[in-house]
């Protein structure tokens, strides 16, 4: 069985979540069968959606960097980064450190490839949609991205800066007007491409076609170092 590494923190609560997903999708009827597991917690890390668009001098490149060096010395084989945004550093993560950097976005692509879809919506941080982290890698596997308007992306931000990682309740009526504009622009699913976002499914009953990123990324972590359970091999929403 392969080492677990996860850059961590980003925030603290979506790592929580990504770790709870790993074990509740690891086919394991016994403590010794989960996934042996680092994670490296560093909530100090910069934001990265301020550096990526120019708010910020503080670049959290170094600090993530250095936690995977970390999670390399205690020999991990694949590292998982629960925060979307951050796969802006992919590349150099991965270059840098050596070891299978799982790319969430491109496992995504080819999810979305094999189920036939085609056109989606994304509700992600302004980081992660004005860099076109999604809609240019997808794009490369036929699939087109919608994005929320103006005021639609405000509301994101809001839902995950305001009140997600200031350990707030999310205000569903919020996310569903969101979901519902690109549903309506012509989405066949929503991603949720931001790992907050994917505390609000943990938390609410969503409705019919929705994939949680967050998701797809633990499905990938579990596949490669573990056993995956049957039930999570289909991970849109009904």
């Amino acid at each position: 069985m392969k080492k677990l590494g996860v850059i961590g923190g980003l925030g603290p609560m979506a790592t929580a979540y990504f770790y709870q997903l790993v074990v509740r999708m690891t086919d394991a009827s016994k403590d010794q069968e989960h996934i042996n597991t680092v994670i490296i917690s560093d909530p100090s890390t910069p934001d990265r959606t301020r550096f990526i668009l120019g708010m910020s001098n503080e670049d959290p490149m170094p600090f993530l960097m250095e936690s995977g060096r970390e999670l390399v010395k205690q020999g991990v084989d694949v590292i998982a980064v629960p925060c979307i945004t951050a796969h802006f550093f992919q590349h150099t993560l991965q270059d840098g450190l050596g070891v299978e950097v799982i790319n969430a976005i491109e496992e995504t692509g080819r999810y979305l490839q094999k189920k036939g879809i085609d056109t989606i919506g994304v509700i992600a941080t302004d980081g992660t949609i004005e860099t076109g982290l999604f809609q240019k890698t997808l794009l490369n596997y036929g699939i087109k991205c919608f994005v929320p308007d103006k005021n639609g992306q405000e509301t994101v931000m809001h839902l995950i800066y305001d009140e997600i990682k200031a350990g707030k309740t999310a205000e569903i009526d919020l996310f569903n007007r969101v979901a519902d504009q690109l549903f309506e622009k012509g989405a066949q699913i929503i991603l949720l491409g931001c790992t907050e976002i994917s505390l609000i499914k943990k938390e609410n009953k969503l409705g019919k076609g929705f994939l949680d990123v967050m998701e797809v990324l633990a499905q990938k972590a579990v596949l490669t170092c573990g056993r995956l359970r049957e039930e999570y091999k289909e991970l849109i929403t009904e």
